[in-house]
């Protein structure tokens, strides 16, 4: 789960992290206002899930609020595109004005989890800013990454490590100590996947300060905190993602022509990479679980053909917990409902397929049935007219 800039600073200035004043803004109007409070001398920061904006020109300063306005006027309803959000971009409606700090040095810091060993890791970086990504790439003994232990926790000569690795010293790496503990604190309280400040600065009064903040929260851990509900900025999201979550259906848009149902996110993920090697291109990930019942079937192959760009219609459905009977029964009701003709090539085995089978074919529907995982793949890159 994605939440902006400025709710990430709330939630850290309540961990002791130091973070610049700052408001959100939803007018043109309120961004002047805030920019007098200022003091005039400001940043104007569009607010979208992704990173990269300052590239994007989504990050102005301006000296004064009449400047502010304008910056304002330019981005409330910009598609901003970023190498995060895809070539379709994603619209500012929310702006965060900032007091303008003077920065004396930059740094990199975040927490996230390390895949390889299941474990949280602090990474950081004395070159901070922009163009971190590259910096990874070819200079990566300019990052510094130390591995906690889940039953230690973070220890203190890690962090002090981390902080002397940045190049500060006495009092300011003191500062910086806190700082990622207290950062660590935030990760296991609030069941973050991601905190990154880029840039962590300096600033020329010689103090410490958060100039940019990221949380991504663990979908997974959402139960424990209803009140990150209140946080979702649904602008920012696909309204069909919006619609799978309210049937607790793993969904994710993607650019193709050619709409996925598959029951196991593994065999998810196998369906689209079959696809791509015969020359398909995915219109989405949907993984509609091991237990769906005849409604939940139905409202995915609703949500699938709800995206304009799907021209065809693959399920690929091993039937163990999740009976073929069952998925044909929502995927008749659904197309019924919304008079779908598309065609639809379907690959089932298992538990009653042929049961799912029978039901498919009398349907009056346009579908092509295989039992073949190639097989089905060849069927519908052909259908759609996709084949190389």
């Amino acid at each position: 789960m994605n939440i902006h800039e400025y709710q990430a600073k709330d939630i850290l200035r309540t961990y002791g992290v130091p973070v610049p004043r700052g408001r959100v803004a939803l007018t043109a109007d309120q961004v002047e206002r805030v920019a007098r409070e200022m003091g005039g001398r400001c940043v104007v920061k569009a607010q979208i899930y992704a990173g990269g904006r300052g590239k994007a020109g989504g990050v102005r300063l301006a000296g004064n609020p009449a400047e502010a306005l304008l910056a304002a006027k330019d981005l409330f309803g910009k598609t901003l595109v970023t190498p995060q959000t895809g070539p379709d971009g994603l619209i500012v409606r929310r702006i965060l004005v900032e007091e303008a700090v003077e920065i004396a040095r930059e740094f990199y810091l975040s927490i996230t989890l390390d895949r390889q060993t299941s474990r949280y890791c602090v990474i950081a970086s004395a070159e901070g800013g922009m163009e971190i990504e590259a910096l990874a790439e070819k200079f990566p003994e300019k990052i510094h990454i130390e591995t906690i232990d889940p039953c230690l926790g973070l220890r203190p000569y890690q962090a002090r490590k981390l902080a002397l690795a940045l190049g500060l010293r006495g009092r300011l790496c003191e500062e910086c100590v806190s700082l990622i503990i207290n950062l660590y604190r935030c990760c296991l309280e609030k069941d973050c996947s991601l905190l990154e400040i880029n840039p962590l600065v300096i600033t020329g009064a010689d103090w410490l300060l958060a100039m940019d903040a990221k949380i991504n929260f663990d979908d997974n851990a959402l139960f424990r905190h209803p009140e990150y509900a209140e946080l979702t900025d649904y602008s920012q999201i696909d309204p069909l993602e919006i619609t799978a979550g309210e049937f607790d259906l793993s969904y994710i848009k993607l650019k193709g022509t050619i709409g996925c149902m598959v029951n196991g996110a593994g065999l998810a993920m196998a369906t689209l990479d079959m696809l791509s090697v015969y020359g398909g291109a995915p219109a989405n990930f949907l993984d509609v679980g091991g237990g769906a019942t005849k409604d939940r079937v139905a409202e995915a192959f609703k949500i699938i053909l709800g995206d304009p760009e799907v021209k065809g219609v693959f399920i690929n459905i091993f039937g163990g917990i999740m009976r073929c009977d069952v998925i044909a029964e929502g995927v008749i009701a659904a197309a019924s409902e919304v008079g779908c003709t598309l065609p639809i090539v379907v690959r089932m085995d298992g538990t009653l397929v042929e049961e799912g089978r029978r039901m498919l074919l009398e349907s009056g529907l346009n579908v092509d049935y295989t039992t073949g995982l190639v097989e089905g793949v060849e069927k519908i890159v052909a259908m759609v007219g996709l084949k190389q």
